[in-house]
């Protein structure tokens, strides 16, 4: 392991930790920042933009998150956060009419629930992608392609927000927490992606 940094003096721990106490500080920032729905999605791209950037040896952690939240928040971030808040609304009426007891019922909400599951595949895979700092729709079209092309990254995605909701059903503080295992494996998965190509 000859690339990794040796401590710098007066450094406690070494540059893993620091990365760690990152990915924890940018998680609570990015589930402070996701409470008014509408935000969720920019606060979301906003920490696998930050947590890129620890990569790129730029500061990461809550004071480079919050200051490049500031920046970026503008009408297309809202209107990422109408569609999610729209989706979210939708699924929740197609489940409550799936178990109402209508005919073919099972089917509707089996097929609700995959819907569901590849409309937050494409989602998640968007905020990951560098382009969701400026233009949405140009993200969110490469993020459908990637879906489907890179079905192994799919489905580290999936396995990733399992585990973060696992991890929240357990022990509900660390909902507070997730975001940032969460963005750093969507930004993982995402440079997998470039460095494969």
């Amino acid at each position: 392991m000859s690339g990794t940094r040796t401590r710098e003096p007066g450094e406690v721990f070494g540059p893993r930790m620091t990365l760690f106490a990152d990915v924890l500080s940018v998680g609570l920032a990015t589930a402070l920042s996701c409470l008014p729905l509408l935000t969720g999605p920019a606060a979301l791209s906003t920490a696998c933009a930050v947590l890129r950037g620890a990569g790129e040896d730029r500061p990461a952690g809550a004071g480079p998150y919050f200051a490049l939240l500031r920046r970026r928040l503008r009408a297309g971030d809202l209107a990422a956060g109408t569609v999610l808040l729209a989706g979210l609304l939708l699924f929740a009426a197609d489940l409550a009419l799936a178990g109402a007891g209508l005919p073919g019922a099972r089917l509707f909400a089996g097929a609700a629930v995959v819907i569901g599951a590849g409309a937050a595949l494409v989602g998640l895979r968007a905020c990951a992608r560098p382009e969701s700092l400026s233009d949405w729709p140009a993200a969110v079209r490469a993020a459908a392609g990637d879906s489907v092309r890179d079905a192994g990254g799919s489905a580290l995605v999936l396995l990733a927000v399992a585990t973060a909701a696992l991890c929240a059903w357990m022990l509900v503080p660390l909902a507070f927490l997730a975001p940032g295992p969460l963005a750093l494996a969507l930004t993982a998965v995402d440079l997998r992606r470039t460095q494969g190509s």
